[in-house]
């Protein structure tokens, strides 16, 4: 099974490794959410118990799962009862990650300790090959695994979106799989996503130097950016404030 990785789409086994990965910068920092979000808890209290299902209950919601995909991403029922298929996970990560270099020996990968900061593209999605026992800590995991980054994965949290309006974290316990199966093919029902916490306050100590480092430059940026954008416009309101002296007569 192959797997590659580009700015909009990815594909990925939690049992296989890829060599080639692309990333690029973007230059935007914190972003303010429009809308506060809840706290996770009320989110979590909000959703029902994920339903467990019998053999015969999966057999036909995998037939009808199948029949409905428009695309060729279907699932396996195993004779022991364990299922097989895919998921799409979009990447919305704000904060940069930090990416390990890699150097290619002998047709392995190795890495070589040096860390860089990045900022995932928007819109980057991986197509992960998962079973009906993976649990959202292990496709985190994966997914880091997969970009070479370095962070901790407690950083992380999977999401559910469905309808594209209602939004909700996931446990680490909970089989995202078995989500996917309830939901049926469809992307408008169900979406999954992968975020930064929402801590509501920044753990600076949680990033390590190389993060911390890219923030510095970039908030320096933007504070250049910020003065000469007031400089500029007191220059024209003062432009503006002589012109009109002048045409009234009055001495500057």
């Amino acid at each position: 099974m192959t797997w590659t990785s580009t700015m909009s789409s990815g594909y990925s086994s939690l049992e296989e490794d890829s060599e080639e990965y692309f990333f690029t910068a973007r230059t935007s920092f914190f972003k303010k959410p429009q809308v506060k979000p809840k706290p996770d808890e009320e989110v979590e209290k909000e959703r029902e118990p994920q339903k467990v299902l019998t053999k015969e209950e999966i057999q036909q919601k995998i037939e009808s799962y199948n029949s409905n995909a428009t695309d060729k991403l279907k699932m396996t029922l195993n004779s022991d009862g364990v299922y097989t298929g895919f998921i799409k996970v979009q990447m919305d990560l704000r904060r940069p990650i930090t990416i390990r270099s890699m150097i290619t020996h002998g047709g392995h990968l190795y890495n070589n300790n040096n860390e860089t900061a990045f900022y995932m593209p928007k819109g980057t999605t991986n197509t992960l090959h998962i079973s009906s026992t993976n649990t959202v800590k292990e496709v985190i995991e994966a997914l880091l695994k997969k970009f070479m980054v370095a962070d901790n994965p407690a950083k992380f949290a999977l999401f559910q979106q469905s309808h594209s309006v209602h939004m909700s974290k996931l446990l680490n316990s909970e089989q995202p799989l078995c989500l996917r199966l309830l939901a049926g093919p469809g992307a408008d029902a169900l979406t999954f996503v992968l975020r930064e916490h929402e801590t509501g306050e920044v753990l600076w100590e949680a990033f390590s130097l190389p993060e911390l480092q890219n923030f510095l430059r970039i908030l320096a940026k933007e504070e250049e950016d910020q003065f000469q954008h007031l400089k500029r416009r007191y220059r024209e309101y003062r432009a503006k404030l002589e012109e009109a002296l002048r045409a009234t007569g009055k001495p500057g």
